[in-house]
């Protein structure tokens, strides 16, 4: 049946079709995941990212199963809570034969199970008769396999392609291959069990005959090539315990919170599995990958601030970050890839235009903020755990980042850390806000040149007091005393070159000729997470951002209302995104004002409400809050996204106060607050070097109180008011 259906002059969209309802739903194992409308089908529709794929490539394009030629009706469907499997519940429509129906609509069910293990799909389909009739029925899987790269489904058009393989088809399975311009054949293997009794290249059949409250069982499994020959032998349910008992082992690794709201539950505890199932494991240790569909790889930025922001609960996510970015530093100067000695990793990918080098993503480095980003993350893991072993391994990796900031960073010599692009393909804009527009000025001219953003100053200006602290913990006073003073130095420049008394705020960014972007901007709200901004001047730039202007209801703008490129439905000129929010939220809270964190992580966690699965996305749309609605989605917004699932701890921690002193040892929390739908919070197994400890913070009218439930190891807990 057609999607859309004319009757008369009149078109109409069909009931059963998936254009009624764009929502989509995400698995993903290793380095595999797969984007399903909510029936557990993949077809081309809406903004075409629904498919199977694995290492940077789509290796199925369709999947669409059919019950005598129609398509199911949609009763049900759910990730469950530990993101392991999909199920979704279907039942049949009125079946036609001739001039009569053979299957009443309503009276079979089918059940969908689907997960995803290593770089294969397992699906469980059960149906079930509840006629008082038999029933007969043919049940198709109908698919396709397009091996398009990732870019391809994003955009982006080739010239030439590289060529299908003749499909091979055997009693139980098909195999569809394709040979790439890389050299690389890759296939998917596409069978049942048990084995269909009809199969073509794209289809594969079976004949139902139930009677009355009958069943049968059948599993669907698709595999893509790289770990075809270990993924075959696994099947539906020892892949499920397998993939849950993973999942689970992720997830122990840290604390748990537990609050009095069960709402703000449901938000963590699908934050925590997003994390948990984004978290990929590779020869170099686990790493979160950015976010499902487009950015499904290793980031150097977003692992840092996923880990920073989750460090509280799992420290061990940063160590595996730093771990593989050491492994990944650029050791020689590279242009094509924006890459010199030292500079820690933007972002590395699989794939063939990757292998191409058709885009120069394979490995590139074009980012200004990873590096100083990564001295910071190596600085709070210290302090988070006091693993001076692991410091001292990772120290001459901290040291070639100061190294590239102090060589590569300063770009004109005037003590800021500027970015200009290299690379003939590579990313103009080269911060966070990377779109092509992102950077500019009061009348709305992009900005030229070498470009100093204001927030990548307080990084390096934080970088630098971190990788003091790590060089006085290793011996070496001298070092520490220099990067402490050079880090003073900055700042007395940042406030004069940076500050705009004009916007009541800190400037977006120095352009190339050393003017400011004066321009009302999220990043400011950055600079007070580094903690380089004034006490003075950080107070002004709260009240800026917490302004209607700047403050939607649902969180801070990136850019404010009434600049010249504000736009609400933008990527970075109007929109909100939760990590940018929390990473604020930490900023208001270092300069005392945690008043204004409540507005923040209510928002968020208001906007988590509105979403599917409690799922807060990459980002959603900028439009001031009407009463009785939630946020406008951004269309093609990642989600899961990490960093938008880590925001939730962040925020979190920014209004308890938590901070961890590994050297005396000690947890304090400084003049926690809560907001008015928390009334306690319960952390469970919160270690902090040797010592494990369980705590409850519960609100009363004017203050919060800590009580320590049970200790174990020497470790202090202490509270300011």
């Amino acid at each position: 049946m057609e999607d859309t259906i004319r009757i008369a002059e009149q078109w109409y969209v069909a009931a059963t079709s998936s254009r009624t309802d764009d929502r989509t739903r995400v698995l993903k194992h290793g380095p595999t995941f797969a984007v399903f409308d909510r029936f557990g089908d993949i077809h081309r529709i809406g903004t075409g990212e629904q498919g199977i794929y694995h290492d940077g490539t789509r290796f199925l394009s369709r999947l669409e199963l059919r019950i005598n030629g129609r398509r199911p009706m949609l009763l049900n469907s759910s990730i469950k809570r530990d993101n392991s499997l999909l199920t979704v519940d279907l039942t049949t429509p009125d079946l036609p034969a001739g001039e009569h129906i053979a299957v009443r609509k309503g009276t079979v069910h089918l059940f969908r199970a689907k997960l995803l293990w290593r770089s294969g799909l397992r699906e469980h389909l059960r149906v079930v008769n509840y006629d008082d009739e038999p029933v007969a029925l043919q049940l198709s899987v109908e698919f396709a396999a397009d091996f398009a790269d990732i870019f391809e489904v994003r955009g982006i058009h080739r010239d030439k392609r590289g060529r299908d393989l003749a499909p091979e088809i055997q009693h139980d399975h098909v195999v569809l291959a394709y040979e790439g311009l890389d050299g690389v054949t890759r296939r998917t293997v596409v069978g049942g069990t048990p084995a269909p009794d009809h199969i073509t290249e794209d289809r594969i059949e079976y004949e139902i005959n139930l009677k009355p409250m009958e069943q049968s069982d059948l599993h669907i499994m698709v595999d893509c090539e790289s770990d075809a020959a270990e993924a075959k032998f696994v099947n539906y349910a020892g892949a499920l315990n397998r993939a849950t008992s993973a999942l689970r082992t992720i997830r122990e690794r840290g604390c748990t919170v537990r609050t009095s709201n069960d709402q703000f539950n449901d938000w963590l505890t699908r934050s925590a599995a997003d994390l948990a199932m984004l978290t990929t494991g590779n020869l170099e240790g686990a790493y979160p990958y950015a976010g499902v569909p487009w950015y499904s790889c290793p980031f150097g930025r977003d692992g840092i601030l996923t880990a920073l922001a989750y460090l509280w609960v799992d420290p061990s996510m940063a160590r595996s970050v730093l771990g593989y970015l050491a492994e990944f530093q650029a050791g020689a100067e590279d242009t094509e890839r924006d890459a010199e000695p030292g500079k820690i990793l933007h972002e590395t990918r699989k794939g063939e235009l990757a292998a191409l080098g058709e885009i120069p993503f394979g490995r590139y480095y074009g980012s200004i903020d990873s590096t100083p980003l990564f001295i910071i993350l190596a600085g709070a893991y210290y302090q988070r755990t006091g693993d001076l072993a692991f410091i001292q391994n990772l120290w001459p990796h901290v040291q070639r980042g100061i190294d590239w900031i102090d060589r590569y960073g300063d770009r004109d010599g005037d003590g800021f850390v500027e970015y200009f692009r290299r690379s003939s393909t590579g990313l103009v804009n080269q911060g966070w806000k990377d779109s092509h527009d992102a950077v500019f000025h009061r009348d709305g001219s992009l900005a030229e040149g070498s470009v100093a953003l204001a927030e990548v100053q307080g990084y390096v200006y934080l970088a630098r007091l971190q990788a003091a602290d790590l060089a006085q913990a290793l011996g070496d006073p001298n070092q520490a005393a220099s990067l402490r003073r050079q880090a003073h130095e900055l700042r007395e420049r940042f406030e004069h070159a940076f500050w705009c008394e004009e916007i009541g705020a800190y400037a977006l960014a120095l352009d190339g000729h050393k003017q400011q972007c004066q321009v009302v901007s999220s990043n400011a709200g950055q600079v007070l997470w580094s903690g380089i901004a004034s006490a003075q001047h950080a107070r002004q730039t709260a009240d800026t951002l917490l302004s209607p202007a700047s403050f939607s209801g649902w969180g801070i703008r990136t850019i404010a209302d009434g600049e010249a490129r504000y736009n609400p439905m933008s990527y970075h000129n109007g929109s909100i995104w939760p990590h940018d929010n929390a990473l604020i939220a930490v900023g208001l809270a270092r300069y005392g004002m945690k008043d204004k964190t409540l507005p923040i992580l209510g928002a968020l966690f208001q906007a988590s409400l509105f979403m599917d699965l409690h799922r807060l996305p990459e980002l959603y749309c900028g439009f001031v809050r009407r009463e009785g609605e939630g946020p406008t989605l951004y269309p093609v917004a990642c989600s899961p996204q990490a960093w938008a699932a880590a925001s939730a701890f962040s925020a979190l921690q920014a209004c308890l106060g938590l901070s961890f002193h590994s050297e005396e040892p000690r947890i304090r929390f400084d003049h926690p607050i809560l907001p008015s739908f928390l009334g306690r919070v319960e952390i469970s197994n919160l270690q902090a070097g040797s010592a494990v400890v369980d705590l409850v913070l519960e609100r009363h009218a004017h203050d919060v109180g800590v009580n320590v439930l049970h200790k174990k190891g020497e470790i202090d807990v202490s509270v300011m008011l």
